[in-house]
């Protein structure tokens, strides 16, 4: 058996890629060009030697600043091309390669010829605004005094009789004295006109009511035309106001007050051919503004374009110069100054790959010294890398969105590609619904080369990542949907005639007895017949009940065997027969029993209580099973097998500590002053625990994290296989769920004989169908799919432990980087 297993070849996936730490003397002239050919290989993860540095210390300090300063100058020529809805139109063009010193001094120089285009077009829209406010403003105002003045001349005659009896002087209105032909400013009487956002138009009314105490008179009127706002370019709503009033006090609140609210006042002149000749003027300079505007935006434009064509390399290439200055920052140099060094980690089967690339640098960067790259031991841990494609990385990151796997540490991604979708269709078994997901699935792949090139949204773009995720729950929703002989909860006879029939004349009304077998068992999957009968529930409960726990013992017996294979792979002799053993042997003992009794019931087809002979197995093993008993021989095999359960737990507690402190006094005894000196030779001979030489072996400590272990695993055992129920009760509701949409609303809608009923009936199902079956059934399912993972299966070998091996790459750059 040991032969076998060491012969067979390795599994990719299984365990992560070797790594070895490396160590690398770069000429300053070769530096550079070596990082950056490093980083188009995108092998080489850079350890960070000056950590005890700030930022502003480091040696390329100044370089990284330019390059942030770039950054920003490019992020803003960008925002102001997207302002200008210009992204669109963009081709980027091919352009010889470009000096770094050359591009910051363009980008200054484009920078500043924006900033000098913004400012003049913010001064001309805001003189056009300001003439366009002033012309709207001559002529509603200029209607409030022509329609004042009409309204004083019809009514003269009066006037000059009221004002003829020096008594009642003080009774006319102060409209109508100033309006009075022949009395001008008797009491001098005066107005105000302006402009104010609508918004403020009510506050702003009642704040000069306040103010001058009533004694004004407020006229507004909308405006006409929408401003654009020059800073926000957004359209603001303005309204035209006139406040007539008296006296000078009351002339100095009114303007403080709009001042206050923003509202921009303008003189309008009393005499109407004034008026008009104003207006003339001020049409006049609009027209010229707008000829001078429109030419100033074509001149940006253009601007813009041109800059726009280079903008994606000229980003790309900052991009990658800061990240080459950040690298540099994290080599050291040596003592003479002339040499940087580096330490890093890369896989084993990349190092010619490097050290090609390192020889390349050096030739280009016509320098005299090659570049000197050799490996190093190393006392840490080193990162974890797996080698993914597009179809295992949607796997590769569920798994390590618990925990990344430790070095070398066995990969449950290589079983999780099929037991995840697995699981989940047994919850969401429907295969109407899985043909659903399928169509969805095939739609994100066939439009994949589009989408993987395009920004999306989080949600998509999580669902975009995981298509192939989708595409194996899909399909395997198809699968368990047809062994439970469901489509939309509808059963058919796809695999020929019913193997049951009806002694009574509906099943579902029967009392005595339902369902008769008259022939062969249906070949496959659930007999359609038990659909509506009256032991279907009962029939279906303990179909998935059982199989639950089935496939809830055979995944954790997975994970139990998998760690075996750890320890081996570690060679740990003290996990595989203190820890491993113990494990197979308790869980095997009851649940493993259970997994048999289910087996040989359902074979048999035996009445036998499953319940009651496991309760009893515990309370009374040796009394008589009676009808309870499946076959000969299964009273002392359930005494055996609880001695053995019971045998099985101070097994995996006792031992390895008290063996672990005996290795350690064995193996530090008469070496007091040893310890003292350098560890390369305890490296050599035992490299795994070279963390651990000067630690102190503290007893009490590990054997409390044993026992901890021993308890989780006893506890855990009862409680995962439980947790596996979790299978039966989400197929249980799924299919019950869409039974109740199927028949109280599409059957009874299609009941009545009435086409809006009908069309009514089937949006709803539709609806109920597409966001409760399809979304929010599917998201349910994984997420118990994803827990029966991480919490039931991963916890019996996986720990976790480790740190994702993060290469220095130009692919992986971002624009959140900038």
């Amino acid at each position: 058996m040991e032969k076998f297993i060491e012969n067979l070849p390795p599994m990719d996936l299984m365990r992560s890629e070797k790594m070895t730490l490396v160590q690398l003397i770069i000429p300053a002239e070769s530096s550079h060009r070596a990082v950056s050919y490093l980083g188009e290989l995108g092998l080489l993860q850079f350890r960070d030697l000056n950590a005890d540095k700030s930022p502003f210390q480091r040696t390329f300090a100044n370089q990284v600043k330019r390059c942030a300063e770039m950054s920003r100058k490019l992020r803003f020529i960008k925002d102001q091309i997207s302002k200008a809805n210009l992204l669109s139109s963009m081709r980027p063009v091919m352009q010889p390669d470009i000096e770094l010193e050359e591009l910051e001094i363009q980008l200054a120089e484009h920078e500043h010829e924006l900033i000098e285009m913004n400012s003049n077009s913010e001064k001309l829209r805001q003189s056009y605004n300001e003439l366009l406010e002033f012309k709207i403003v001559l002529q509603k105002a200029g209607d409030f005094l022509v329609s004042s003045g009409s309204h004083a001349v019809s009514e003269r005659e009066l006037d000059e009789n009221v004002y003829s009896n020096n008594d009642y002087v003080e009774t006319s209105s102060l409209i109508e004295q100033e309006m009075r032909p022949g009395r001008p400013d008797q009491s001098g009487l005066r107005f105000i006109s302006g402009i104010i956002c609508k918004s403020k138009a009510l506050r702003f009314e009642r704040m000069l009511f306040r103010a001058t105490r009533g004694n004004m008179l407020f006229n507004q009127a909308p405006a006409d035309e929408d401003i654009v706002d020059p800073v926000s370019r957004e359209t603001v709503e303005k309204t035209v106001f006139v406040v007539f009033f008296s006296g000078e006090q009351a002339r100095t609140k009114i303007l403080k007050i709009c001042e206050a609210f923003g509202a921009n006042c303008y003189p309008v002149p009393e005499d109407i051919t004034k008026q008009r000749q104003i207006t003339r003027e001020v049409s006049l300079r609009l027209s010229d503004l707008e000829t001078t505007l429109d030419a100033g935006i074509r001149h940006r434009n253009k601007a813009l374009t041109s800059i726009g064509m280079h903008l994606v390399k000229w980003m790309n290439m900052v991009r990658r110069e800061k990240a080459v200055y950040d690298t540099l920052n994290m080599l050291n140099f040596d003592v003479t100054k002339k040499c940087l060094v580096g330490e890093g980690w890369c896989p084993i089967f990349a190092k010619a790959q490097i050290q090609a690339a390192l020889q390349r640098a050096t030739f280009d960067s016509s320098s005299q010294v090659g570049i000197i790259f050799h490996t190093m031991d190393a006392v840490e841990s080193p990162p974890t890398y797996f080698r993914t494609n597009k179809f295992t990385n949607a796997f590769q990151e569920i798994v390590d969105a618990y925990g990344v796997a430790g070095y070398q540490e066995a990969n449950p991604t290589v079983y999780t590609v099929i037991t995840f979708p697995f699981l989940f269709a047994v919850m969401f078994g429907d295969w109407g619904h899985g043909i659903c997901l399928l169509l969805g699935a095939l739609v994100l792949l066939a439009r994949e080369s589009k989408l993987s090139t395009q920004k999306l949204g989080s949600f998509m773009e999580m669902l975009f990542g995981g298509r192939y995720v989708l595409l194996l729950m899909s399909l395997f929703s198809i699968y368990c949907g047809l062994i439970y002989n469901e489509f939309f909860s509808v059963p058919y006879h796809i695999f020929g005639g019913s193997a049951y029939k009806c002694r009574d004349t509906t099943c579902k009304d029967a009392y005595t007895v339902g369902l008769v077998k008259y022939q062969d068992a249906y070949p496959f999957g659930v007999d359609p017949s038990w659909r509506g009968s009256r032991s279907e529930l009962p029939f279906l409960n303990s179909l998935k009940m059982k199989m639950s726990i089935l496939l809830g013992v055979v995944q954790m017996n997975l994970g139990i065997i998998l760690s075996y294979f750890n320890a081996r792979f570690f060679s740990s002799s003290l996990d595989i027969r203190y820890q491993f053993v113990p494990q197979v042997i308790f869980l095997n003992s009851l649940f493993g029993y259970l997994s048999l009794l289910i087996i040989i019931k359902w074979c048999t087809g035996s009445q036998a209580d499953l319940y009651h002979v496991m309760i009893y197995m515990f309370l009374s093993p040796t009394d008589n099973l009676g009808e309870n008993q499946l076959f000969w021989g299964q009273r002392p095999l359930q005494i055996i097998l609880l001695l053995l359960a019971l045998i099985a737990v101070p097994w995996m507690l006792f031992p390895k500590p008290f063996i672990l402190k005996r290795l350690h006094t064995e193996r530090f005894q008469g070496r007091a002053y040893g310890i003292l000196g350098t560890s390369e030779m305890d490296l050599d001979v035992e490299p795994d625990s070279a963390r651990q030489h000067h630690e102190e072996f503290n007893f009490s400590e590990v054997f409390v994290h044993q026992m901890i272990h021993s308890i989780e695993f006893v506890l855990g055992a009862v409680s995962n296989t439980a947790s596996y129920l979790r299978l039966w009760a989400l197929s249980l509701a799924h299919s019950e769920l869409s039974t109740v949409f199927y028949e109280k609303v599409l059957l009874l809608a299609w009941g009545y004989d009435n086409i809006v009923i009908r069309l009514v009936g089937l949006a709803v199902f539709a609806f109920a169908t597409a966001f409760i079956l399809l979304m929010m059934e599917t998201l349910s399912a994984f997420l118990h799919a994803l827990r029966l993972h991480w919490v039931e299966f991963q916890n019996k070998f996986y720990h976790g432990d480790g740190y994702k091996f993060r290469p220095f790459s130009f692919a992986s750059l971002t624009e959140d980087e900038d």
